[in-house]
């Protein structure tokens, strides 16, 4: 009963964490005067200004190209809904692998170890499909060719976070929604290439196959993932620098000027530091809203996921002095507001509340403890003076 209130305190709460979002970045628009300000019309007036004809560059929406952004876009969900297919195999093969193993902990734990090993799996597919993603999503929107820069940041957002949602949730769907349901009955099991059987669920529940494995890829996620995001960046700038010949800096500014202007010697240490993109911050974005999807949309199974979030967090906010120390200073841009990130959020509320009723309903006991609770428990029977 306790988790269930507390997976309605956690939708509530992430409705009332949007509403203050927009009420702070309304105030911070209102002082920065940005209220009436359009990205889209400042990039034209841009475009028009520097074309040497003065004359916009006329677009077309093509419906033709429309269906076949569409068309590889479900290939794309398909393939990464086939990888979570391959891991449910996976975990059957595991099982009776080490139903057969010599060590005694592993028969007697074999379905534990096999849906163990199969979230440090779906992490490793987790870290190298979001490379592919990001390619994949990028090669789309060049061949949708969006009027302006917002318009294909929008576009490519939408992609990167579609194939991460499918990448990161497509086996923790199964495992919540379908796992040990669809196996068939004595006689008439499910089994893979005729010989191993479809795994079933966790003695205690269903739910205890969620917990784990949302429990290590998350764990997995703030551990090896936070250490590579610092590690990385520093590791190449010390390259940077140690391939940065004396003599090359020398050429690029004289010994003088370094020694009298600041400027210049600001300027020179700001170029030997890492370079910055238009990901530099926008993997920032992705890797908060996926944690944040992880935190709400299936808390009901993982308590503990608001708890690892706050404690990653502590170590996330001072991602500010990597940016400052190890990556050049990025330019400046406008904004009113997040662009399309406030809908995603939005939408990830949507489903958590979807997400935890359809946990509590169907993956939990919750719902059968309480129906035999107050209908056929010995307690609520008319004729029963005491429990047995």
């Amino acid at each position: 009963e306790g988790t269930v209130l507390f997976a309605m305190f956690m939708a509530i709460w992430a409705t009332v964490f949007l509403e203050l979002w927009k009420r702070q970045r309304a105030a911070v628009v209102t002082d920065w005067d940005l209220y009436g300000w359009d990205e889209d019309e400042e990039e034209l007036a841009l475009e028009l200004i520097n074309n040497l004809q003065h004359e916009p560059r006329k677009y077309q929406h093509s419906y033709f190209r429309s269906t076949v952004i569409l068309l590889l876009v479900l290939v794309m969900i398909a393939v990464l809904i086939g990888i979570a297919h391959a891991l449910v195999i996976y975990r059957v093969i595991a099982v009776a692998l080490f139903t057969q193993s010599d060590f005694r902990f592993l028969r007697e734990q074999a379905n534990t170890m096999a849906v163990m090993t199969g979230a440090v799996l779906h992490y490793i597919t987790i870290v190298i499909m979001t490379k592919v993603n990001r390619r994949v999503a990028l090669y789309l929107c060049d061949l949708e060719k969006p009027r302006t820069f917002s318009q294909r940041e929008n576009n490519f957002t939408m992609k990167i976070f579609t194939f991460q949602f499918f990448t990161n949730f497509s086996s923790l769907i199964y495992i919540a929604f379908f796992l040990g349901r669809i196996n068939g009955h004595p006689g008439n099991y499910v089994r893979v290439a005729g010989k191993w059987r479809l795994e079933e669920c966790h003695p205690s529940g269903c739910i205890t196959d969620l917990f784990i494995q949302m429990g290590i890829i998350m764990l997995l996620k703030q551990t090896i993932s936070s250490v590579m995001e610092y590690l990385v960046p520093w590791v190449a700038h010390k390259l940077r620098k140690k391939r940065q010949h004396p003599k090359k800096r020398r050429m690029m500014l004289g010994e003088e000027e370094e020694a009298e202007d600041p400027c210049k010697r600001q300027w020179l240490s700001n170029y030997q530091l890492n370079e910055v993109n238009i990901f530099s911050l926008f993997d920032e974005f992705l890797e908060m809203v996926i944690q944040y999807s992880f935190t709400t949309i299936f808390v009901a199974a993982f308590p503990l996921a608001p708890l690892l979030a706050f404690c990653n967090n502590l170590i996330e906010i001072r991602h500010a002095i990597k940016m400052m120390r190890l990556c050049r200073r990025m330019v400046p841009r406008k904004a009113n507001d997040i662009g399309i990130w406030l809908q995603v959020l939005e939408a990830i509320g949507i489903l958590a509340v979807i997400g935890n009723g359809l946990v509590i309903a169907i993956t939990s006991d919750f719902i059968p403890m309480q129906v035999y609770k107050y209908t056929y428990s010995p307690c609520m029977t008319e004729n029963s003076t005491g429990v047995e």
